[in-house]
């Protein structure tokens, strides 16, 4: 059973910055990171948005959506099947549920992954 558990939510100061998990287990391949991971957001009365992606096989390929550029990093641990998302500079529009997500494909920014985490919530307020 895959399972992806995301950890590192919390309240913060908007300026401040966060780091959150993403626990995945239960997927079966050959190799430790043969799946793109994603990190998605979704603030109340709004549709769920993509925020980052990386590629498999080493993360050579990554995305963000152009609000978080320059204050969001995506990264992996291939060994320990763990991802994570270092927030910087966060503001009060960030704040929202992140939800991270795993994907059998090399890479994709669309919202169709094949797993899900239950999510995290984020809330940047003084």
């Amino acid at each position: 059973q895959v399972q992806l558990v995301e950890s590192g939510g919390g309240l913060v100061q908007p300026g401040g910055s966060l780091r959150l998990s993403c626990a995945v287990s239960g997927l079966r391949s050959l190799r430790s990171d043969d799946y793109a991971i994603g990190w998605f957001r979704q603030a109340p009365g709004k549709e769920r948005e993509g925020v980052s992606c990386m590629s498999m096989n080493e993360g050579s390929t990554t995305y963000y959506t152009d609000s978080v550029k320059g204050r969001f990093i995506i990264s992996r641990d291939s060994a320990r099947h763990t991802a994570f998302l270092q927030m910087n500079s966060l503001k009060a529009e960030d704040t929202a549920v992140y939800y991270c997500a795993a994907d059998r494909s090399d890479y994709k920014t669309s919202l169709d992954y094949d797993y899900w985490g239950q999510g995290t919530q984020v809330t940047v307020s003084s």
